[in-house]
């Protein structure tokens, strides 16, 4: 088979063979030619269309979605863990309030104050303007901040205030072993201490102590709280019992009927040591009561509280 061109300005005839080798082969390369093209053609077409395709669109969006869920479910756990924090500063810092109110009833009471003048079973008062212009809603970095200077504070406020009840306890220990008031709720004072006529001789002698006169059995009462370091006879003074209080002081009850208490015993003030008698170098029933300063007698007067 043969195709046959006619030129338009030279007429002239030209003939190709189309069963001619190289003919067959040139229509083959270009056969393959256009049907690669338009195949990538297609493909370029079917990928622009399946992106814009409705059902892989959604898809994309429910990756997204499920991403940002992730990213919230974080982020809410990392706020819950601070919360949880802060709950528990918070609960170390109720407990801290707590010992604090109760140490400081403890401390009004032992302090004596009246009531009202320390309340730590209420809130404290307060007040100020209306105005709110100067203020700022809190947020979480200054509430935690907050929050530490709180713990901090009422960490200091319960150390100051165990430090005052030391204070107090020292004080109400030195109040408790000073000596103070009298021996005997009953009697009365019938020598003083200092020089005067011994009821046995006449001579002038002097007396280092106070005699308490009363009837016999008056109880005797430890004027301090202290350690008992002699109980029983002594001679001149009959039944004896010397206290020791510290600081140097001591006080001796002296002539009584009956002891009460033993040596090595710690008494509390107030406490009952013997009954009043006669025992002794005495002219009949009655107290004979020293304080001792470092082992010297002092005036018994300066401790009970009375004068001449």
């Amino acid at each position: 088979m043969n195709l046959i061109f006619v030129g338009g300005k030279s007429g002239r005839i030209k003939q190709i063979d189309l069963r001619h080798p190289i003919v067959v082969v040139a229509a083959m390369l270009a056969v393959f030619v256009i049907v690669g093209g338009a195949f990538s053609i297609g493909m370029g077409l079917g990928a622009r269309q399946g992106s814009a395709n409705p059902i892989n669109q959604l898809g994309n969006w429910s990756a997204d979605v499920l991403r940002q869920q992730a990213q919230i479910e974080d982020v809410k756990r990392v706020l819950q863990e601070k919360v949880n924090a802060l709950a528990m500063r918070v609960g170390q810092m109720n407990a801290n309030v707590i010992r604090v109110n109760a140490l400081g009833k403890r401390l009004t009471r032992m302090a004596n104050l009246e009531d009202g003048e320390f309340d730590f079973g209420n809130p404290p008062a307060l007040g100020g303007s209306e105005s709110g212009a100067d203020g700022q809603p809190a947020q979480i970095p200054n509430l935690t901040t907050m929050v530490d200077d709180l713990q901090t504070q009422l960490s200091s406020r319960e150390q100051q205030l165990g430090v005052l009840e030391n204070l107090i306890l020292t004080r109400e220990l030195n109040k408790q072993v000073y000596p103070e008031g009298r021996p005997v709720q009953d009697g009365w004072i019938s020598s003083y201490f200092g020089r005067r006529a011994d009821p046995f001789t006449g001579y002038s002698a002097v007396h280092k102590g106070l005699d308490f006169a009363g009837p016999e059995g008056t109880k005797v009462m430890a004027v301090a709280a202290g350690l008992v370091t002699y109980a029983g006879d002594r001679s001149g003074f009959g039944q004896m019992v010397e206290i020791n209080h510290g600081n140097g002081l001591a006080t001796r009850y002296c002539h009584n009927e009956k002891v009460l208490v033993k040596q090595g015993d710690m008494v509390r003030k107030g406490q009952e040591l013997s009954l009043m008698g006669s025992t002794g170098r005495s002219t009949g029933p009655h107290l004979h009561f020293e304080v001792l300063k470092n082992g010297t007698q002092v005036d018994p007067l300066r401790f009970i509280g009375e004068d001449r």
